[in-house]
């Protein structure tokens, strides 16, 4: 049996996979795990009436277990682990936090107006400590294995990469040899490249509401 997932529809496009990375980092873990899964895709200006009758919140990803809709990718990621624990994804805890200030820190720098207010020397510095982490213990977060950080990182910094570059011109810095080296392993998975938006316009305009506000 095919697990249920939905997940955002492409925006101007709902017959693609959008850009939500919450939703690929659960795509991703399915496809790691090899579990069979059928996606809903689910246009999030104009959702439908079963989504919202099985899920008021009317956020994505949610997924399918035992008849019941559950939110929140954390949870969901979770849950998964504890049903299919083979391969395991499970991260050590003292990697557990390994990046988790990245995606707010590029939120900040994409959204600020002032080039002189530090969120882009912020940004660069959560990617130093990356970098460095990566350095002594990589190439994966966890070392060799990918693991379930690796999966929560590798969709906010394809993100990252594709929207900077588009709104702000702006790219990781070439001295950051680990975290280039990581992007490039993240990026050329199968299970990413089979997850992944199929176009960056796709999350370049995902974006352009926030850049705009």
């Amino acid at each position: 049996m095919a697990v249920e997932l939905c997940v955002k529809a492409a925006t101007g496009a709902p017959d693609d996979l959008g850009d939500c990375p919450f939703s690929q980092r659960v795509t991703l873990t399915l496809e790691e795990k090899n579990i069979p899964y059928k996606i809903h895709l689910i246009n999030t200006s104009d959702k439908p009436e079963w989504f919202l009758k099985a899920n008021p919140e009317g956020k994505v990803p949610v997924i399918k277990f035992d008849d019941k809709w559950i939110s929140d990718s954390d949870v969901i990621v979770g849950i998964i682990e504890e049903k299919y624990p083979n391969p395991s994804l499970s991260a050590p805890p003292e990697v557990a936090s390994v990046g988790s200030k990245i995606f707010p820190s590029f939120v900040k720098f994409l959204t600020s107006k002032d080039p002189s207010d530090g969120t882009e020397q912020a940004l660069v510095e959560e990617l130093k400590a990356l970098d460095e982490h990566l350095k002594a213990h990589g190439p994966f977060v966890n070392g060799e294995n990918i693991c379930s950080v690796d999966l929560s990182l590798a969709p906010k910094l394809y993100h990252l990469v594709v929207v900077l570059g588009h709104y702000k011109k702006w790219s990781v810095p070439e001295n950051l040899t680990h975290v280039h080296n990581y992007l490039k392993l993240l990026f050329a998975r199968e299970s990413f490249q089979k997850t992944k938006p199929p176009k960056e316009e796709y999350v370049i305009a995902g974006w352009a509401s926030k850049v705009n506000a």
